[in-house]
């Protein structure tokens, strides 16, 4: 394990939604608050900083993970997905982005970057889920507006969405 200078910065450089980035760090500072303070991507929203409300899950090499509860060294050399990385083109909404917003599971959005970063995961390892899956895939994310019926009926829409298109390529 690589040791650091408490009260030093130490350099990191690491893929953020496929481009590289460099920034400075303290060893103390959580990936959370180097993402909105440091490099400007503020989708990633810091609810508990206790790692229960699932509010800032973002994908570190593929793996959903809350950024609340890693260190911004840790992720040297590795590769971070955060809401801003799920849309189709800058400017675009994705798949699973569209569902939401079309099924009106957003509400006032503050839970709304961790569901989808940990939907987009969980599509990866199961691309058809039911219902009782999503239920059980979200009970470490928290939202407090929609009641999570939104949430479910956005999720299955982008699961069908999702399979169709990748049947589509697969033809």
């Amino acid at each position: 394990m690589k040791l650091f200078k408490q009260s030093a910065k130490h350099s990191i450089k690491f893929f953020l939604n496929g481009n590289q980035v460099e920034g400075f760090a303290e060893p103390n500072l959580l990936l959370s608050d180097f993402l909105r303070k440091e490099i400007g991507a503020t989708g990633t929203h810091v609810g508990c900083e206790h790692g229960i409300c699932g509010a800032c899950t973002v994908k570190l090499d593929g793996e959903a993970i809350r950024a609340c509860l890693c260190l911004a060294i840790q992720v040297e050399g590795r590769d971070v997905v955060t809401i801003e990385g799920l849309a189709d083109t800058e400017g675009s909404l994705g798949i699973i982005q569209k569902a939401f917003h079309e099924n009106f599971a957003l509400q006032c959005g503050f839970c709304t970057p961790g569901f989808l970063t940990t939907l987009d995961h969980y599509l990866k390892i199961n691309p058809t889920p039911t219902e009782k899956e999503l239920r059980e895939v979200y009970s470490g994310n928290m939202c407090r507006c929609t009641g999570y019926d939104e949430i479910i009926r956005a999720s299955l829409e982008a699961a069908n969405e999702l399979l169709k298109i990748k049947t589509l390529n697969l033809k």
